[in-house]
């Protein structure tokens, strides 16, 4: 209701100025439809991070410069990856005892500032018998151009997408990002007026899963190696809201030996970073992740497990202010690990 009310309100052209029609133009139409222009400017904030000049420019406190509302979203700024997925990932991955085939979906945002978790997903995937098929052109997957009215966008980001995969060879398409899952799990009504896609996306709809309603589905190998860690998991608003999602999260988590799973007060409360909205609302958002930390804090954990990109961006800033020692990470990097570790020991033995 309220992405067709943005539609509208977008169509009659009631909010529009000069500055907010530049910064639409700039980052809906241009930006987030373009991977090419995205991984470029990732490229960019890439070398400002690494090169030591964002730490300068904090020491000096350069950010004064900006105005209020960029400065106080300086410290959110993603840490964007080294390298992007089709660096990490080859396009086609067997394992040894292949039981289904499955593509993986790398995202925009995902794939600048979260490309580990996307070799995560894929490793996972391979220790769990999938076959894992992760096509070069893909795009972001629309949920942005939705969420802010431009229903014109997101279809056409859909068909690109569609065109990206073979879904007659294909078990399911596999996302590990919760706010996309829930918009790619929705291509199927997006586009079914559409005669030429229509039927393609109902099948797409079909076949979407999320990273940890699939291995839940097919059957969590647990892995051989322990990794005892005290973790705590946030619920994405996406994940358990959106697309109803809360148990597989934490049978993937329970699946790890040695990991002692730690119940989050007020799980599925909202972190504060819902799409944009620390961007729209900074006072609010500000409230909502002071509470969450707070919470976080009473677990004892040492990890706070959280599955979407947004999430992890907010909790990481929101442990850079509060001073804890802990790490944030995604469920399937966890699992991921100890597969690894499991590989790296077996390795050792038979030297």
């Amino acid at each position: 209701m309220f992405e067709h009310a943005r539609a509208d309100i977008e169509q009659a052209g009631v909010l529009r100025n000069p500055v907010r029609d530049l910064v639409r133009t700039v980052t809906l139409r241009w930006l987030f439809t373009r991977p090419r222009a995205l991984r470029a400017l990732g490229r960019l904030i890439w070398f400002y991070q690494a090169s030591g000049l964002e730490s300068i420019a904090r020491k000096l406190r350069l950010t004064r410069l900006l105005p209020v509302r960029l400065r106080a979203l300086e410290p959110l700024t993603p840490r964007v990856q080294r390298h992007f997925s089709d660096t990490l990932i080859r396009p086609v991955e067997i394992p040894a005892n292949r039981e289904y085939r499955v593509g993986l979906l790398t995202g925009c945002v995902q794939d600048l500032a979260f490309s580990h978790v996307n070799r995560d997903t894929a490793d996972a995937l391979l220790a769990n018998g999938c076959e894992v098929v992760t096509p070069r052109a893909q795009f972001c997957c629309g949920s942005i151009h939705a969420h802010n009215g431009e229903f014109e966008l997101a279809k056409q980001q859909a068909r690109r997408n569609l065109d990206a995969f073979d879904l007659k060879q294909l078990d399911a398409v596999i996302t590990n990002a919760a706010g996309c899952g829930t918009h790619l799990k929705n291509y199927g009504h997006l586009l079914q007026d559409d005669p030429a896609f229509a039927e393609r996306a109902l099948e797409w709809s079909t076949k979407l899963r999320d990273i940890h309603e699939w291995l839940a589905e097919i059957g969590i190998r647990a892995p051989a190696a322990s990794i005892p860690q005290r973790v705590t998991y946030h619920e994405a608003c996406h994940l358990c809201h959106g697309q109803k999602i809360t148990r597989q999260p934490r049978q993937v988590l329970k699946a790890i030996p040695g990991l002692e799973l730690v119940e989050l007060p007020e799980s599925a409360w909202c972190c504060g970073s819902a799409g944009i909205y620390n961007i729209t609302q900074p006072e609010m958002s500000q409230k909502l992740l002071r509470r969450k930390m707070a919470n976080i804090a009473t677990t004892g954990a040492e990890v706070v497990a959280s599955a979407n990109p947004g999430c992890s961006v907010q909790l990481q800033a929101g442990v850079c202010e509060s001073n804890l020692k802990l790490k944030v990470a995604h469920p399937i990097s966890l699992l991921a690990q100890a597969y690894r570790d499991a590989k790296h020991a077996s390795a050792q033995q038979n030297l």
